[in-house]
Formats: C-alpha cells, sequence, structure tokens
C-alpha cells in the first residue's frame, strides 16, 4: 500500500459522487474561522481536533461520510478515525475538490 493510500488520496474505488447518491454527508474538518471563510453549501463544521469526541454523534447520522478540509491532510486523519469508528468514509481531499466533484 502506498502513502497516498493509507492516507486515503489514492486509489480510491468509490468516487464523491458514488457517496453522494448514497446519500452522504459532507463533514468539513477545518477551523470554525476557516470554515466561516468558504465552504460546501449543506456541509457540517466539525473541526479535526473534535472529530474523536463527535464519533458517537457522527454514527447517529446513519449514513456514509465525506470528509473535506483544506488540503486533504486533515481530512485523512478524520477519515482514519471515522474507519477505525466503523463508519463508511471518504476522504474528499480539499474542500474546492469536493465541491468541484459534487
Amino acid at each position: 500500500m502506498g502513502l497516498l493510500s493509507m492516507l486515503g488520496l489514492g486509489g480510491k474505488s468509490e468516487t464523491i459522487k458514488d457517496f453522494i447518491s448514497k446519500g452522504a454527508i459532507i463533514i468539513d474538518v477545518r477551523t470554525v474561522g476557516e470554515f466561516r471563510d468558504g465552504h460546501i453549501k449543506g456541509s457540517k463544521n466539525i473541526p479535526l481536533d473534535t472529530i474523536f469526541s463527535k464519533v458517537n454523534e457522527i454514527k447517529r447520522f446513519e449514513k456514509p461520510i465525506i470528509v473535506c478540509c483544506r488540503s486533504g491532510m486533515r481530512s485523512a486523519q478524520a477519515a482514519s478515525i471515522l474507519k477505525n469508528n466503523g463508519i463508511e468514509t471518504l476522504n474528499g481531499g480539499s474542500w474546492q475538490n469536493v465541491e468541484k466533484n459534487l
């Protein structure tokens, strides 16, 4: 497994559109200030430093999750946390990447 795959950035078997078609929720893991400066309409802001404490809340959505951030690094960390807790998750990379692939 390559570094990009380990970070959730490479070899995606499912695309953003696949996840959206399954009713996915988009979670932006940037800070509140970054989120305020621009984000995907309808996305939820759960900063990376709080994601672990929100796992049970996210599980209650009962939907797949697409995580995004500014560059894809924080969303890779968030995707790993969520996947390790049994949540179907896709690292969408930057929020602009997710937005253009909707």
